[in-house]
């Protein structure tokens, strides 16, 4: 071959290596970048009817990302748009005509039942174990800020706000499970000028509140373990519920129970109860008690109706174990201070009278014999009752965040007082502070329980066996 050919070939080679580097630096750069370069805003599992998994993402891309369960990817599904949604009536007037922009869009899909293995671009999601030992309670976790109301909490300091100490802490003991017992979303009106405790912080029902109150300090738990949500007061329709429906509920986002619309708000401000089983016999049963009063409801109020049925759906459920955990944010049987007259601390007030009014009419023992416990929120104040009367332990667990009580609630109780007519206090305990509780399986109808201080400190030590609950102070 003369030397011209040999020359040409080789620029030819040259050439045709050029244009492949080219290519291939194209396609990296364009369409071959990470997976976490399309990794989602926050990922989570949370805990449906029948303990069905339900994978959430919310991300800023304009297309749900890529799921792996068991080896093999498909496209999650949009559960709603990114937007901004039009302003509606709220409870807080000062926000009544901002609009709550969720640009971001959240998507989801319903995992199998016996899946061992789930993935959001290359990133594990927690799965749930049919018999967790090892269960995380919290409730009232954003930061108060609210405008004629309990006032401004210092959002910018982690030892007024610390939800996101209390999540690290709960993250590192492993827990098989998460259950929130409502109450996610706080920021509700502005920072007042010059008030440095919560300067710059976002506020009102969009997106920026939502990630500030909850996604971003609850990150680590939500990578750790899949959460039981129960529904706060403060994501009713009038609060943070169209932020609740988008990003929370379990259940299918059906139009009406959107809150987007005021006309619907007596549908998207009530739910059916569900039951998830959690192995030896026992299972949760979530009640949506959002719009509860606390005077008594009347019969031709519809939350008579409502929860006379609530009732109903919850002593059927109640039949499918032998022991029974319902999870509720408002106490059941729990006290609260006496805001009325705070210089009265001898004699705190029952909490919920408006569920116990329709609940009584059906029971007078308000809930079915076989409900061994009974988990709330809503006092921001750890509470454990237990009851020498056929009713069950309440334990309240307010403490993970939100600014804490300020009227006290007796350290101990006169021999009359009571949470709910009929029911006689034999075991009690009170403790203020910002923290999360633990419970531990010893085996079907009986726990380990303890309550931690956001130092990681233990503070109480409880036991639960079936309905009998007892705490002590840590020394």
């Amino acid at each position: 071959m003369s030397s011209l050919m040999i020359k040409i070939n080789r620029l030819w080679i040259f050439a045709a290596f050029s244009v492949i580097y080219v290519a291939l630096s194209a396609c990296s750069h364009f369409s071959l970048s990470p997976p976490s370069a399309r990794r989602p805003v926050t990922a989570f599992v949370v805990l449906g009817e029948e303990g069905t998994q339900i994978a959430r993402a919310l991300t800023e891309e304009v297309q749900c990302p890529l799921i792996k369960m068991d080896g093999v990817s498909e496209r999650m599904e949009a559960r709603a748009p990114a937007g901004t949604l039009p302003p509606r009536p709220r409870l807080l007037a000062p926000v009544a005509a901002k609009p709550a922009a969720f640009p971001i869009l959240t998507c989801e899909k319903r995992l199998p039942s016996k899946i061992r293995r789930a993935s959001i671009d290359g990133h594990p999601l927690p799965l749930k174990k049919a018999a967790p030992q090892r269960i995380i309670v919290m409730g009232d976790t954003g930061c108060r800020m609210q405008q004629g109301g309990a006032g401004f909490q210092a959002c910018n300091d982690s030892g007024q706000f610390a939800f996101a100490q209390v999540v690290q802490l709960a993250a590192r003991w492993k827990p098989d499970l998460v259950i929130h017992v409502g109450d996610y979303h706080y920021r509700e009106t502005p920072c007042p000028a010059g008030n440095t405790g919560c300067a710059n912080s976002p506020w009102g029902y969009g997106y920026d509140t939502w990630r500030e109150d909850f996604f971003k300090p609850a990150d680590p738990l939500l990578r750790a373990a899949p959460w039981v949500m129960v529904r706060g007061n403060h994501e009713i329709c009038a609060r943070a519920g169209q932020g609740w429906w988008r990003f929370l509920d379990p259940r299918p986002l059906s139009p009406g129970r959107d809150c987007n619309d005021p006309a619907d708000d007596q549908k998207g401000d009530h739910s059916d109860p569900y039951a998830i089983p959690i192995g030896d016999n026992m299972q949760l049963i979530v009640l949506d008690s959002s719009n509860t009063s606390n005077k008594k409801i009347k019969p031709d109020d519809i939350r008579f109706h409502q929860y006379r049925t609530l009732y109903t759906q919850l002593e059927t459920l109640a039949q499918r174990a032998q022991h029974n955990m319902v999870l509720l944010h408002h106490p059941l049987l729990g006290f609260v201070g006496n805001y009325p007259n705070p210089n009265d601390l001898a004699h705190p007030l029952p909490e919920n009278i408006g569920l116990q009014s329709v609940f009584r009419m059906l029971n007078p023992h308000l809930l079915p014999s076989n409900i061994d416990l009974v988990m709330s929120g809503h006092v921001h104040l750890f509470e454990q009752l237990s009851f020498s009367t056929a009713h069950p332990s309440q334990f309240v667990v307010g403490i993970s965040g939100s600014q804490l009580e300020t009227v006290p609630v007796p350290a101990t109780l006169a021999p009359d007082i009571t949470p709910a007519a009929g029911a006689r206090v034999k075991n009690f305990d009170v403790w203020t502070g910002f923290g999360y509780m633990t419970m531990e399986r010893i085996r079907s109808s009986e726990w380990d329980v303890q309550v931690w201080n956001s130092a990681g400190q233990p503070v109480r030590k409880c036991r639960i066996v079936g309905r009998v609950s007892h705490c002590e102070a840590v020394q």
